[in-house]
């Protein structure tokens, strides 16, 4: 997975351990055990999120003039889950264990284990299966009458289809365009697991791109190798990352085309992005239930047609948990040592230089160096322990650069930079760190 050399990601509790320890991601209400499904990012995970939302950002809408961006609402009206299909359709066939009163996908008995309340046998005394609406279910206002009840979205693509016309017209946008957004969304899942993979609060990226019908294929085509570009400028090699076709009796319902590109976990090949040909599925079933004309005149085509939807739709917290699967590994060193390290693309590090003090000593000049590169870079400073422990700190939070400053910097103006991957270090200005680093991260990114 990484690209340096060593011992790749084996088993997620490695992982799980070092996001924790390090301040990537840990379980909310962590003091009070925790919350199943719920997870806090830390000062590192937070940084690395955000800086993969603002590449997501700049790749899909601000390097491009026909897609606009949105910040819609997390609740939207009831009404727009009738029109989609979730308050119908929007649920997973459970089964509850009469014995230890446990709830358990109908599709997952498998994996549920033992019974532990019924002595004498291992087995659960299961339920027939019942659907199980998986949409969070919140109340507004003071009233407890059932005119108040809501539901926190639980995708972020449907406010971009009612939002559809606003948008398109006050950004005087011409088929084909398309909206994008970055929000959270919320779903009850009985059994969330594998880390962050499967959680009941995540946050998506997805862009719906609206076009004429004839040109819906060309345009599925066109997005499907614009999506597998980006992951892979992050950093994915050719072994960790694949696409995968839905079959027709997978395909949703709405849906004519859709692949996944998936990622080798630890626990197997799964999805991180979906493309989806949504057809006009969303925007007629919205038309419908609203009674607002949602069709559009083509300049070209000079008719009246409902647009066709091409979804791009990648959740974020996957993708994390991905990136930092792909950047972890344990690597062997000379003298029988080994180091922990996440060879995390050098444009989405949390941390982009750690400024290393070799002496407490040198701290007044150190901090003005720091100062200096933080008005161009995420920077660290650390003088606590030998200069080795810190570097192996570094290499764990994956941070590509650390800078020392010697004993030797106060007479000869220079610096030492060394580089996470290789651990090669050179000898640089002062002076020209700050341009030195911005050309590294320049052809990283």
């Amino acid at each position: 997975m990484a690209e340096a050399g060593g011992q790749q990601l084996t088993h997620l509790d490695e992982l799980v351990s070092l996001c924790a320890s390090r301040g990537y991601i840990s379980p909310s209400s962590e003091i009070y055990g925790g919350i199943n499904g719920f997870w806090d990012y830390g000062p590192l995970g937070v940084e690395l999120k955000n800086n993969v939302k603002a590449r997501w950002w700049q790749r899909v809408v601000r390097e491009r003039a026909d897609v606009v961006g949105m910040d819609s609402a997390i609740i939207s009206h009831p009404r727009t889950w009738d029109a989609s299909g979730h308050t119908e359709h929007f649920s997973d066939p459970m089964v509850d264990c009469r014995a230890c009163k446990k709830r358990f996908r109908a599709d997952q008995l498998e994996e549920i284990g033992p019974c532990s309340a019924r002595e004498g046998s291992s087995e659960h005394d299961l339920t027939p299966p019942r659907n199980f609406n998986l949409m969070l279910e919140t109340r507004i206002g003071a009233s407890e009458d059932a005119a108040s009840i809501a539901y926190l979205r639980p995708e972020t693509c449907q406010p971009i289809f009612t939002g559809f016309k606003r948008v398109r017209e006050a950004a005087r946008q011409k088929i084909p365009f398309g909206i994008a957004q970055i929000g959270k969304a919320f779903r009850n899942e009985i059994n969330p697991r594998n880390f962050t993979f499967r959680s009941r609060e995540f946050e998506q990226a997805e862009m719906e791109f609206f076009c004429h019908p004839d040109e819906r294929e060309k345009w599925f085509e066109h997005w499907c190798e614009e999506r597998m570009r980006f992951h892979r400028e992050l950093g994915f090699g050719p072994d960790s990352l694949r696409t995968r076709a839905h079959s027709a009796d997978e395909l949703a319902h709405y849906c004519k085309n859709a692949v996944d590109i998936e990622f080798r976990f630890p626990f197997g090949w799964q999805e991180i992005e979906g493309i989806h040909d949504r057809g006009d599925w969303d925007l007629s079933r919205h038309s419908e239930y609203s009674g607002k004309a949602l069709a559009v005149t083509g300049e070209d085509q000079k008719e009246r047609f409902m647009p066709t939807v091409v979804e791009t739709s990648v959740g974020i917290d996957r993708l994390c948990l991905a990136l930092l699967a792909n950047a972890y590994a344990v690597e062997e060193l000379e003298g029988g040592e080994s180091r922990t390290v996440l060879h995390l693309h050098a444009s989405i590090a949390p941390i982009q230089v750690a400024v290393l003090p070799l002496s407490k000593k040198l701290a007044e000049s150190a901090h003005a160096l720091e100062s200096g590169l933080r008005r161009r870079f995420n920077v660290f400073y650390d003088d606590a322990g030998n200069i080795g422990r810190r570097y192996r700190r570094q290499d764990e939070a994956g941070t590509p650069f650390c800078v020392t400053y010697d004993f030797d910097s106060p007479e000869d103006q220079q610096v030492t930079v060394r580089e996470r991957d290789t651990m090669k270090q050179e000898r640089i200005a002062i002076e020209g760190v700050a341009e030195y680093l911005r050309e590294q991260l320049d052809c990283a990114g």
